[in-house]
C-alpha cells in the first residue's frame, strides 16, 4: 500500500464443511504482533472460535498474536517459505541437493519417516552449513504439525499457497494500475478481487474429515485413530 511497509493482512480459513472462506482482510504491518492481534481479536469478537491449526510464514508477527488471542491453536510453518530461507543460507551449488533433501522431509508417509529425513539432512549439511540446518531444527515441531492431520488435507496445510495463488491476481492488478492508489482504494480492490476468486475456490479433499478435526479426533500417519471405546461398542453390539 501507499505507506512504507504498510500491507494487507489476510486470513483465509476452512469451515467445518470443508469450504474455504475469506475470514478477514485489513491493512497493517506484517511483522507487527499488535497489527495481527487487533485482527484476531476482531475475529474473536465476531464469533470465530480458535482455529485448530494456523499456517503461515515464520517471519510474521502473526505467531505472537496467535499465542495471545488463541493460545490453543497449533502452528504450522509454510514449507515454501522455509525452503527459500534454508536455501538462502547455502551456496547455490548446494541448492539442488538440499532442495531434494528438504522435499524428503515433507513428502513422506508419516512423521517418523520425516524425522529420519531430517537426520539425513543434518548429516549431509550440518557440518559445513549449521545455520541452514538450524532453520529446520529450530522450527521442527511447527514444520511437521501437518502430519497429525488427515492425509487428504496435507497439501493444504504444508504451505500458504491458498493465499499466495489468490494474491497473484491482486499483484497483477496493482502492476497494471502502477500501484494500489490510496489505502482505501487498495483495500477495496483487494477485497473485490479476493471475493471474486472465492467463488472459484473448491472445497478441500476429504471435506467430511474437517468436522472430525474440529471435534478433536486423533490422526496418525494421516489416518483416523479409532477411540478405545469404539472397539468396546463394536464388541458389545
Amino acid at each position: 500500500l501507499a505507506e512504507h511497509k504498510l500491507c494487507l493482512l489476510v486470513l483465509i480459513g476452512v469451515r467445518a464443511d470443508g469450504h474455504k472462506e475469506l475470514v478477514a482482510l485489513v491493512d497493517g504491518y506484517r511483522e507487527s504482533t499488535e497489527s495481527w492481534a487487533d485482527l484476531l481479536r476482531d475475529c474473536a469478537r465476531r464469533g470465530m472460535r480458535a482455529p485448530v491449526l494456523a499456517v503461515g510464514d515464520g517471519a510474521l508477527g502473526f505467531w505472537g498474536a496467535l499465542r495471545e488471542v488463541f493460545p490453543e491453536t497449533r502452528e504450522q510453518r509454510c514449507w515454501v517459505h522455509k525452503t527459500a530461507n534454508v536455501l538462502a543460507a547455502l551456496p547455490k551449488s548446494a541448492h539442488p541437493g538440499a532442495k531434494k533433501a528438504l522435499t524428503e522431509i515433507w513428502n513422506v508417509e508419516d512423521k517418523h519417516k520425516a524425522l529420519g529425513a531430517v537426520t539425513c539432512f543434518d548429516a549431509a549439511y550440518g557440518a559445513k552449513f549449521g545455520k541452514a540446518v538450524a532453520k529446520v531444527r529450530d522450527d521442527l515441531d511447527e514444520l511437521l504439525a501437518f502430519y497429525d492431520f488427515p492425509a487428504e488435507h496435507w497439501q493444504y496445510l504444508r504451505t500458504t499457497n491458498p493465499i499466495e495463488s489468490t494474491f497473484a491476481t491482486v499483484r497483477h492488478r496493482t502492476r497494471v494500475t502502477r500501484g494500489p492508489g490510496s489505502r482505501t482504494a487498495g483495500l477495496a480492490m483487494a477485497f473485490k478481487l479476493i471475493e471474486a476468486a472465492q467463488d472459484r475456490w473448491r472445497a478441500v479433499n476429504g471435506p467430511h474429515l474437517v468436522a472430525l478435526v474440529r471435534a478433536g479426533a486423533v490422526f496418525e500417519a494421516g489416518r483416523l485413530v479409532e477411540r478405545p471405546d469404539d472397539h468396546t461398542h463394536t464388541e458389545a453390539a
